[in-house]
């Protein structure tokens, strides 16, 4: 029978898994890509690892997201998990908008749903959770990229995105990341800075725009600005710069858990189509990513999960693409079950292999 869950481990985390199988607090990291609606297929994954794997864990645990990943570890860090990561998914399937939506119509629609399944205490939730910690990734735009009207912004990306083609370095020339983290502990990637990076703490003041401002897609959504106690600027998309996060984890003995979408790590927003930009391979040495395989994908309707193209594929006919959606959420199901059978019964063992790049 076809593999439903691929796992693949940088050559620390092979070694160690080989040996020892998986237990949570084996993990001292979970990653989150951005990516916006392919976040779908992991919805059993997150329901899983979050709601049952991971209760009894005591020591903390660092979440660091870009965009979707921010949006997906604050529901985790609910009360409840099982019913906010609902929350998130309800409300993220139903956004639906006018036939040319401005940006600031999806800006406040994102907005929307960040407060649906946040809800009344949800920000107090994250704050105060007893051993998860969250950390996520924007970035403050630079020049001609922090402009609001379309066509400034556009001129602005585009020496952005032929210095990237040079090498990612540039893009300290455009963007400063920014990673806005937990300060009730020290993550173990709060030295990363081979970008400018500021760093910025969490507080009730900032979490709502912060995560809004970690999903600002550049040209479709409207940029956010002068977060509290990230200072003036215009901060959008934390993917730009961090995709699939191509980070120094800082981890030493411990595994970074991905679960991912696709089986491939893509560093930067502006490297989707570099098929020659690559992970650093010293990043990727304690993480365990954990992906859809090919044939799961195929048997998905239309043969693929959730994209952003989705809007245009169905416009005019949102109930389709809810149904789609929704169903891939479900299907999402078989995936942690197989990872939930791979753990408790030891096969991740065989099962494991070396990142295929």
């Amino acid at each position: 029978m076809p593999e439903k869950l691929l796992f693949y481990a940088g050559e620390k985390a092979l070694a160690q898994i080989r040996e020892k199988g998986l237990t949570p607090d084996m993990i001292k990291v979970i990653a989150g890509a951005a990516g916006g609606p392919k976040w779908i297929v992991l919805y059993g994954l997150d329901q899983f690892i979050f709601s049952s794997w991971m209760v009894k864990r005591s020591d903390p645990l660092y979440l660091i997201g870009s965009s979707i990943g921010a949006f997906r570890f604050a529901a985790a860090m609910g009360n409840t998990p099982e019913e906010s990561i609902d929350k998130l998914l309800d409300a993220y399937i139903h956004q639906a908008y006018a036939d040319k939506p401005s940006p600031l119509e999806i800006t406040e629609k994102s907005r929307d749903i960040i407060h649906h399944y946040l809800g009344d205490s949800g920000v107090e939730q994250v704050l105060s959770h007893p051993f998860m910690r969250l950390n996520f990734l924007t970035d403050r735009c630079k020049g001609l990229t922090a402009h609001d009207n379309k066509m400034i912004q556009a001129l602005g990306f585009l020496p952005a995105l032929m210095g990237n083609l040079l090498s990612r370095k540039n893009l300290g020339l455009f963007f400063e990341r920014t990673l806005f983290f937990d300060s009730r502990d020290k993550a173990p990637f709060h030295t990363m800075n081979s970008l400018p990076t500021r760093q910025v703490p969490i507080s009730r003041e900032n979490l709502v725009q912060g995560i809004l401002a970690s999903g600002a897609i550049p040209l479709i959504m409207a940029g956010i600005h002068d977060i509290p106690g990230a200072g003036h600027g215009t901060f959008r998309d934390g993917g730009l710069v961090d995709y699939h996060l191509d980070i120094p984890y800082g981890v030493n003995g411990d595994i970074v858990l991905f679960p991912h979408y696709t089986d491939r790590v893509t560093p930067g927003w502006l490297d989707k189509s570099l098929s020659f930009r690559k992970p650093r391979k010293e990043h990727m040495d304690h993480v365990l990513m954990i992906c859809p395989s090919r044939s799961f994908i195929r048997d998905l309707p239309y043969a693929k999960i959730p994209d952003r193209n989705d809007f245009m594929a169905f416009k005019g006919n949102d109930d389709g693409r809810f149904a789609y959606w929704q169903t891939v959420a479900d299907k999402s199901r078989h995936l942690a079950d197989d990872f939930s059978k791979a753990v408790e019964t030891g096969t991740i063992k065989q099962r494991v292999r070396a990142f295929p790049f």
